[in-house]
């Protein structure tokens, strides 16, 4: 018996020393450090960069078949040829803080033919913010009027409820500038705060959304023109965008329990494939399984290649209905999805997302 088990230690013993054996003969990567940090980084003072240096510990030649970084602004650099056992190679990586003020923490993944084949390297730090310029800070110019932006999204709009926001602008001009809009739809009030600015002088684009006189729901674009001092300035186009919904704040629980609901059959059509330049069609089907009118508001589809036409806008409870949507391929190719949006008075799911694809073919 004690023949057996001096036997079997001696096997264990041996395979153990193979494999030490094999696996310091292939190759193997040690770093001096695996994390550096920069700490404190200039975001206007160029790029910075630290070289991770290694040794190849094991008994073969090491070759570092990639390097990628966890985001564009780190740009790692390499040995590109294979490291001999005992000898040294290098990992570079370059970070360009460049817009980006804050703190970071980066990781790079280190790729080999070694033992341990991936090894992640850290680079952190805090980025210092460069002062804002008056550019920086109204990025959007047209002639001597600077704006914070040329879209002023007022996003959700209740459609009982006005809505107002801004958006900030200063006058680079060394003369008093006063700002009027034309194309302006009935439903916005639309002017400058103050009406006219002196030179060097900042103030607001103020805008008033009256979502009563709205006749519209869901997503919603205008696209107006600037005047400055009466006159055309280039790049003058200037858009509000909104998304009016209805307003069921004010509905009891008991108001809830006996709204209308809407279930469709099928939220996704895949209509397999088509050729080019023909035009596929399909009916979306859902039935009010509320206790009140289910009111269709509004059927959109996120391009004009869909059309939707409604069987009916009114469904009393337990009652179906369909709308049907066609899809025009035109010269399209390859695979298509379109989105078409259901809004209705349904409280709990007002906005129902469907969606029609399929793969166009050439003829």
């Amino acid at each position: 018996m004690m023949i057996r088990i001096f036997s079997l230690t001696t096997i264990l013993i041996f395979l153990v020393n193979v494999s030490v054996n094999s696996q310091e003969k292939d190759a193997k990567i040690a770093f001096d450090s695996e994390v550096h940090d920069f700490d404190k980084v200039k975001e206007d003072g160029g790029t910075v960069s630290y070289k991770f240096e290694f040794t190849n510990i094991g008994g073969s030649p090491l070759v570092i078949n990639d390097v990628k970084a966890s985001c564009g602004c780190t740009t790692p650099e390499y040995t590109k040829q294979p490291v001999m056992p005992g000898k040294k190679g290098y990992v570079r990586v370059i970070f360009n803080p460049s817009n980006r003020p804050g703190t970071f923490n980066k990781s790079i993944v280190v790729r080999t033919n070694g033992v341990e084949s991936v090894t992640v390297l850290r680079v952190k730090g805090d980025v210092q913010p460069r002062d804002r310029t008056v550019a920086d800070r109204y990025p959007t110019k047209m002639g001597d009027l600077r704006l914070k932006s040329n879209h002023l999204p007022l996003v959700k709009v209740k459609h009982t409820t006005p809505k107002i926001d801004s958006l900030p602008i200063i006058n680079t001009s060394d003369d008093i500038m006063k700002i009027t809009f034309t194309g302006v739809p009935d439903y916005l009030e639309l002017k400058t705060k103050p009406e006219t600015l002196k030179p060097g002088e900042k103030g607001w684009v103020w805008a008033k959304i009256y979502p009563q006189k709205v006749n519209d729901w869901g997503f919603i674009v205008d696209r107006v023109r600037i005047k400055v001092n009466g006159n055309n300035v280039n790049r003058n186009r200037f858009t509000l965008t909104a998304k009016i919904v209805e307003d069921f704040s004010k509905l009891t629980p008991e108001e809830r329990k006996n709204a209308p609901k809407v279930e469709f059959e099928n939220k996704v059509y895949d209509f397999g494939s088509a050729k080019q330049n023909t035009k596929v069609a399909h009916n979306f089907k859902f039935k009010n399984t509320g206790k009140r009118d289910l009111k269709i508001r509004k059927i959109r589809a996120t391009c004009g290649c869909t059309t939707i036409e409604p069987e009916r806008t009114v469904i009393p409870p337990g009652e179906s209905g369909s709308f049907k949507a066609i899809f025009n391929t035109g010269s399209r190719n390859g695979n298509q999805r379109k989105l078409i949006y259901f809004i209705s008075n349904d409280p709990e799911n007002s906005n129902v997302r469907l969606t029609f694809k399929g793969k166009v073919t050439q003829q």
